[in-house]
């Protein structure tokens, strides 16, 4: 695959994000990043490499950094496919997403007193 290919095959499963594909020495290795922005804002910044073994069978590796130019890498997966390696990604962040949400909403309803409870002595 070459660098347009991988380019069109990125446009394609991820059109929100303008992507910059990186030139490569090494014809089994790509490399590209993808910036969502607002304004002069980025929004989200998104990685992505895509490697071929000896056997020609590719790999696809994403990770991700949110808000700013400095943001810490926040997850990396990878997959056989593009769309699976974005698909666990995105599954990470929401089960993650869910886990904080649960936590917040039982901190929320802690600051409620319970009418099963006695007075306090």
């Amino acid at each position: 695959m070459n660098s347009a290919e991988f380019r069109k095959e990125l446009v394609k499963i991820m059109p929100g994000y303008n992507w910059t594909v990186h030139k490569s020495t090494n014809p089994t290795s790509l490399s590209a990043t993808g910036i969502k922005s607002s304004g002069f804002n980025r929004l989200s910044t998104l990685v992505v490499y895509r490697r071929e073994d000896a056997n020609e069978f590719e790999r696809y590796e994403v990770k991700s950094a949110g808000f700013g130019t400095r943001a810490r890498w926040a997850h990396t997966t990878s997959d056989r496919t593009l769309a699976r390696a974005l698909r666990d990604l995105q599954n990470h962040y929401e089960m993650k997403a869910n886990t904080y949400r649960g936590l917040a909403s039982q901190l929320q309803t802690g600051r409620v007193p319970s009418s099963q409870e006695g007075p306090a002595q």
